[in-house]
């Protein structure tokens, strides 16, 4: 099925409220902590996570609320911001092989290596064939850690437009926030419709064997909610368990 993003809410419409949607969040949470427990101990299984989406779309968000329960030690997390120059010497993936997540941990990528597609198109700094060839490559890096033993899950934060624009000038007027802003930011909003085509084709070509979660994130309670559920559904799909005490020989 093609994923249409202009056919996607990016609001909640549903019937659950607020109340409810938070009191399950919460609960997950707790789940989600002991499954991380089992994972960490069994050593057998991976857990990459990856966060896409406009500016202001969430992805911090995300990791402060739904991964709050998770043992430290059993969970990182990588910002992946523009290349540095050691960076730019190698491949295009080369910082983001480094960073995949070891045998029982968690691994949450905010942004990732779609953005060596995203950018580079949008802003014209590649030749067409050269970003033609990163959409081959990194569905065969994410095949490949799949079938290592890294299960993968990604999800694009579906932001509307008006709502960017209000918590962008929340980051200008509420103090607490000025950190996080960036007068970049609105001349990248301003290429919207550039970026939402390029966001739909990623959808659509990188999700034939790992599927992308599309949530809809003007919502923040249910985009909380919606990450949950899937990451607690599929910690539970890999059967895994606590070792057998060890006998010494």
């Amino acid at each position: 099925m093609t994923i249409k993003l202009a056919e996607i809410d990016t609001k909640y419409q549903g019937e659950l409220t607020k109340e409810q949607g938070e009191k399950e969040l919460q609960d997950l949470i707790k789940k989600m902590a002991a499954l991380q427990h089992v994972m960490y101990a069994e050593n057998k299984h991976a857990l990459l996570i990856v966060l896409q989406g406009m500016d202001a779309s969430g992805k911090d968000g995300v990791i402060r609320n739904v991964f709050s329960g998770v043992n430290p030690q059993g969970c990182t997390v990588k910002s992946f911001k523009a290349p540095t120059a050691e960076e730019m010497e190698y491949d295009f993936l080369w910082r983001v092989h480094k960073c995949v997540p070891s045998k029982g941990m968690f691994q949450i990528f905010n942004r990732s290596h779609y953005e060596d597609i995203l950018y580079p198109t949008v802003n014209k700094t590649f030749e067409k064939k050269e970003i033609e060839r990163r959409y081959q490559v990194i569905n065969q890096f994410e095949d490949h850690l799949e079938k290592s033993g890294t299960k993968i899950l990604k999800f694009y934060l579906h932001i509307s437009p008006e709502e960017q624009g209000l918590r962008l000038q929340q980051r200008v007027d509420d103090p607490t926030k000025h950190w996080k802003y960036n007068s970049a930011d609105r001349l990248e909003a301003e290429k919207w419709k550039k970026y939402m085509e390029t966001y739909e084709r990623i959808l659509n070509e990188c999700s034939k064997d790992i599927p992308w979660t599309v949530v809809a994130a003007d919502t923040k309670w249910y985009r909380n909610l919606v990450i949950a559920r899937k990451v607690v559904e599929t910690l539970e799909d890999m059967d895994m368990k606590y070792p057998n005490l060890r006998s010494e020989e």
